[in-house]
């Protein structure tokens, strides 16, 4: 093939490539052949059809499936002879389709720019610890036992307090007209709890059995029903009896009654899941260190279509969120073209951070295996319990669907490569300095 360079721009190559006639020629008699020994025609035993004719039957779609074929193998050589990594899949373009002519196409690509990795050990990172404290322990035990709290009836009745639980029947309005899905009989509501309408179960204290009330909430604005959505409405209470939470003594018999041995053990395993938070919370902050530290390196040219196709996802999400009445109040006071820049700026970090993340693993030899996919794959099943086996099945129906793991644990991969690298000096810090976000 004859290769011309057309376009030499930053990152951006163009080239035209020509494959002689001579060469289809010879591909596409290759190919009819082979349709000759399995072509079937009345008057003619297998593979005995003359090659005019099945020259007329299949001549003009081995034409096209030869042009195909060769257009994509010249292309793949050129990348591979020149030492070319695109940034995005090349643009291609027949000029000449090679039919009684050469073949001829251009080639359009965006280029990996060239990736130096800075010095890593260079990198100095604090590494906060927290100490599981004994008040930690105290406090989630105490979460523990009010969770496995009962209600018992209330024998005189009293006004309600909060906290503690009502059964009620209630009827409610918009305007004067019920609305379906407002009415309901024999329902608990915690006091001033959570579960219902912003307003409902506040407005409960003060409620004795035997009483009614009537009391007006405002649906919010998000309201999954958009007949009831941001609308006032008031509900009929009928208040039928009152119980009171009992808490259980934290002893042998909580613990027992989680299927541990005693409270020695219920302590310790509480004491476990609160230090692998924490190691959750300083890997997760080591991390974000981490990725500020490559991105402050990361001073190479990002390819412009990588840069405007994650900005393109940035700024539907931006869209969407803004539609649904979520929009960052932070970007409530700049007009368009101010967002669209400071999108753009993160767009142009995101793609820098990760070739430089991605570089760093090619030159590591990280690689994500089928275990890894496989293990990735059980851990999101097993977020939908009862419907883990269906989520498998749709996994193994859908291979394509379990390569949206690869990025995430790529990343994670070369983040513990990089975390052995570079230099960590530990800092001790509390519990709740370690579970704040910074302010950035």
């Amino acid at each position: 093939m004859q290769v011309t360079e057309t376009l030499v721009d930053g990152l951006k190559r163009g080239f035209t490539v020509v494959v002689p006639e001579p060469e289809l020629v010879v591909k596409r008699e290759k190919r009819l052949a082979e349709l000759g020994r399995t072509m079937q025609m009345p008057g003619f035993r297998p593979g005995k059809v003359p090659m005019s004719m099945v020259r007329k039957r299949y001549g003009d779609a081995v034409a096209a499936e030869v042009a195909e074929g060769a257009v994509n193998d010249a292309s793949d050589q050129l990348l591979s002879e020149r030492g070319l990594r695109p940034a995005m899949q090349p643009k291609l373009a027949v000029t000449k389709p090679g039919q009684n002519s050469d073949l001829e196409f251009t080639v359009e690509l965006e280029l990996l720019p060239e990736i130096m990795i800075p010095g890593l050990a260079d990198i100095v990172l604090k590494k906060p610890l927290a100490e599981v404290t004994e008040q930690a322990i105290v406090d989630a035990l105490g979460k523990l036992a009010d969770q496995r709290k009962k209600f018992e009836p209330v024998e005189e009745p009293r006004p309600a307090m909060k906290g503690e639980q009502l059964t009620v029947d209630f009827v409610g309005k918009i305007g004067e007209e019920p609305f379906q899905g407002g009415t309901a009989n024999d329902i608990a509501v915690t006091v001033a709890g959570d579960g219902f309408i912003p307003g409902f179960a506040e407005q409960m204290e003060g409620l004795a059995p035997g009483e009614t009330r009537t009391i007006t909430v405002n649906f919010p604005e998000d309201y999954a029903s958009k007949d009831l959505a941001g609308k006032e409405a008031q509900f009929d209470i009928s208040a039928k009896a009152l119980s009171v939470p009992v808490v259980p003594e934290i002893d042998d018999e909580l613990a027992k009654g989680l299927g541990l041995e005693s409270l020695a053990d219920l302590q310790k395993t509480i004491s476990d899941q609160i230090g692998r938070e924490y190691a959750q919370m300083t890997r997760l902050k080591l991390k974000r260190s981490l990725l500020d530290a490559l991105s402050e390196r990361a001073t190479f040219t990002a390819p412009r279509t990588l840069v405007d196709a994650e900005f393109n996802e940035i700024w539907r999400q931006v869209e969407q969120e803004k539609s649904a009445g979520r929009a960052d109040p932070d970007d409530a006071a700049k007009d368009e073209a101010t967002l669209k820049a400071e999108y753009l700026a993160i767009a142009d970090r995101r793609v820098r951070l990760g070739l430089l993340v991605a570089e760093i693993g090619r030159a590591n030899n990280v690689t994500v295996s089928d275990q890894d996919l496989q293990r990735a794959m059980f851990n999101e099943a097993m977020k939908y319990r009862d419907q883990a086996m269906q989520v498998l099945e749709f996994f193994k129906k859908n291979p394509q669907a379990v390569e949206r793991f690869r990025g995430p644990i790529f990343e994670d991969k070369v983040v513990d490569y990089l975390l052995g690298v570079v230099t960590l000096e530990e800092i001790t810090v509390t519990p709740e300095e370690l579970a704040a976000d910074p302010e950035s």
